[in-house]
């Protein structure tokens, strides 16, 4: 703990210029073969107030990719899940599908990320990677589903755009009369 009031109140004030983190970039990776990545420079500036705390590495609900959390981040993102009832199954069943294969993950001295096997093995990653912002974490793909996802020819992205944007807009102009 620090005792000094100057110190303490920088790190106070650190805290506060990371409170909202808002990651941009996507970056290529080679993942060796005992799971480790070099962690991108990019990545590493936007994060560095924060850097040291780690991060919580799981499994994706959605894709076949992982999430990487900073810590921090996941604390916020794990104190909604902590108020479910527990006594009600389905919320049991979440609870325990969404902590399946978390982890508690740090950079190591020379900037590497350790991904652990059974999570690569789920996300199906061979050696070429991408990890891909997405607003508080970090997406880490297999570089082939990556793309497969992102130029699926299914999805309409200006649809899509329209109707998750839409309506955040016209709240908006409400709100302003």
């Amino acid at each position: 703990m620090v005792k000094s009031g100057k110190n303490y109140l920088f790190l106070h004030q650190n805290q506060a210029e990371v409170e909202n983190i808002n990651l941009i970039g996507v970056e290529e990776c080679k993942i060796d073969a005992k799971g480790r990545l070099m962690f991108p420079s990019a990545l590493k500036s936007q994060l560095s107030p924060i850097i040291h705390e780690g991060f919580v590495i799981k499994r994706s609900v959605f894709y076949k990719c992982l999430e990487l959390y900073p810590l921090r981040e996941w604390n916020s993102e794990i104190a909604g899940v902590n108020k479910l009832n527990r006594f009600v199954k389905k919320n049991n069943d979440f609870i325990r599908m969404f902590m399946a294969g978390v982890k508690i993950v740090e950079l190591d001295i020379s900037g590497r990320l350790l991904i652990p096997k059974d999570l690569i093995i789920f996300s199906g990653i061979k050696k070429d990677i991408v990890l891909s912002s997405s607003v508080n974490r970090i997406e880490i793909w297999d570089k082939c589903k990556y793309e497969k996802v992102i130029n699926d020819k299914n999805v309409d992205f200006s649809k899509l755009a329209e109707e998750v944007m839409g309506e955040i807009n016209n709240n908006k102009k409400d709100n302003v009369s």
